[in-house]
């Protein structure tokens, strides 16, 4: 699925992917060398979102709103996203590990990828690695890898997390707003969530079971009513998420609007 997303945005105006992945390794230093020294990493998760969502909907949510990020931003590219990340006890089985598909990691290797894999990119020239976490239960392991790594002094690991609390407070507001309550946006796979998916990664989500999902209720994994989500409500989100994460980036590093990606 996230492949498939990659196309579109590496094509955008015959513009150089930012997508790691897609390039070669002499293609990322040359780019490195022409001031591309930011580096987002995004983090996703692979849990369970109720009957309607798939399961590995953090990680193509990700995976594309990191790439509109560095879009923006102009002078960053991405790493592949880490989807491995802690939820729990697995036993006895804790949250979302009740559910068939979850994986959990336990918190001290999940916080040495991230340091390990910042550190890497800090080898070859990266002045700036940014943890963008889609996931509220792992942001405090965010910011004690960041440290660990800033303390080496070699490069900067930044937390990000103007990432998701875009979707905490501002997109919870417009959608107030627009007359859904607290009750349908929800915490989990209810109509905020869930819009979010449609709105990034449609074929991520079974519509067909929207009113199953908002009767699963806590006990089927759902913590709300996603009957009414829509992707026109998750561009919502998007914006946010995408606005809030560069205007903190461009903070955090110093720098302005460039003209075009080097």
């Amino acid at each position: 699925m996230a492949a498939l997303a990659v196309p579109a945005l590496a094509s955008a105006g015959g513009a150089p992917s930012v997508y790691m992945e897609e390039l070669t390794s002499p293609e990322l230093q040359a780019r490195i060398d022409a001031g591309a020294t930011t580096v987002l990493v995004p983090i996703g998760g692979t849990e369970q979102s109720g009957p309607h969502i798939v399961l590995g909907k953090h990680n193509v949510r990700a995976h594309i709103l990191a790439g509109r990020i560095a879009q923006r931003l102009g002078n960053a590219t991405v790493a592949p996203v880490i989807a491995y990340v802690p939820e729990g006890s697995i036993a006895p089985p804790a949250g979302h590990m009740r559910f068939a598909g979850t994986l959990s990691i336990p918190e001290a290797a999940f916080e040495s990828i991230l340091e390990s894999t910042a550190r890497s990119l800090c080898q070859h020239g990266v002045r700036d690695v940014f943890f963008l976490g889609d996931h509220g239960g792992y942001q405090k392991s965010e910011e004690k890898a960041a440290a660990r790594v800033s303390a080496k002094g070699s490069c900067r690991a930044h937390a990000l997390p103007d990432y998701y609390q875009a979707t905490q407070a501002g997109y919870v507001a417009d959608l107030k707003r627009r007359g859904h309550g607290d009750a349908e946006i929800g915490l989990h796979a209810g109509l905020a969530d869930t819009s979010l998916s449609l709105a990034l990664d449609p074929a991520g989500v079974r519509s067909g079971l929207l009113a199953a999902g908002a009767k699963a209720g806590p006990n089927g994994g759902v913590r709300g009513d996603p009957s009414r989500a829509s992707a026109e409500l998750g561009q919502l989100g998007v914006a946010r998420i995408v606005d809030a994460s560069v205007a903190a980036i461009r903070a955090a590093t110093g720098t302005k609007n460039p003209s075009k990606q080097p």
